[in-house]
């Protein structure tokens, strides 16, 4: 095995660009993603019908088709049709249109806001309307139910496989080389071509996966422990009851 390389700081700028770009990608994704889920959730279970069907349908569309042809339509089928817009190249938004990043965002977004929504509303459907009637019954407005009790209890039941979908997005990510954006992949394939090297830069980026995922499973395990209700009781190996 050849890592001679590593120390050349042209590749180790690609790879710290393709790095950063990951964890970028991963944090909008997240943030973006939970926040069309929780819309998504509420859509289905409050919302009007036709939203409600609108959202299944939405749903329906992202869950069932593949996401690589999902970052194909919207980076070469939506981004072709946003270049022929009169004007639009002069405007501010144009920067950010042709971008791959925001392409590659919108994808991961759609579809955790997809995959996310359904669990949420599973999990939102799961909590005894006993506790709501509770809330309900101290006073509280509709409001104040959703957003300190029925929403909270929700991602309290689901928090353990909204970690999983996490770690899926992010093994998810290297799918943006695809579309020319410098992701961990994009780098390795371009040490691959200058230095003619077929496993090394692969091995490496894998290692760099698999630490990232154990950090945020670390990390994410933690949330799990400490958000409220989830934090497991002590046991004691001796009961002096």
């Amino acid at each position: 095995m050849d890592y001679s390389w590593l120390s050349d700081p042209f590749y180790q700028g690609y790879l710290w660009e393709g790095f950063i770009n990951t964890l970028w990608l991963l944090l909008v994704s997240v943030v973006g993603g939970l926040l069309l889920a929780v819309g998504v959730a509420l859509a289905r279970i409050r919302g009007p019908k036709p939203l409600a069907w609108l959202v299944w349908a939405f749903t329906t569309v992202i869950r069932g088709t593949p996401l690589l042809v999902q970052l194909f339509f919207f980076y070469y089928g939506v981004g072709r049709l946003l270049e022929g817009i009169p004007g639009i190249r002069e405007s501010l938004l144009w920067p950010l249109l042709r971008d791959p990043f925001f392409f590659g965002a919108l994808t991961f977004i759609f579809s955790v806001g997809a995959y996310s929504g359904e669990v949420i509303r599973g999990a939102m459907l799961s909590v005894p309307q006993g506790e709501l009637e509770a809330g309900r019954a101290f006073g509280l407005s509709g409001f104040q139910v959703l957003t300190r009790l029925w929403l909270p209890r929700a991602i309290q039941l689901c928090l353990p496989t909204l970690t999983n979908e996490i770690i899926l997005l992010l093994k998810s990510i290297p799918l943006v080389s695809t579309i020319a954006l410098m992701d961990l992949l994009q780098a390795a394939n371009i040490i691959r071509d200058e230095t003619f090297l077929v496993y090394e830069p692969l091995l490496l980026i894998a290692g760099i996966y698999l630490a990232t995922t154990v950090v945020l499973t670390l990390a994410l395990r933690l949330v799990e422990l400490n958000f409220p209700g989830m934090r497991p009781t002590r046991r004691r190996w001796l009961s002096l009851r």
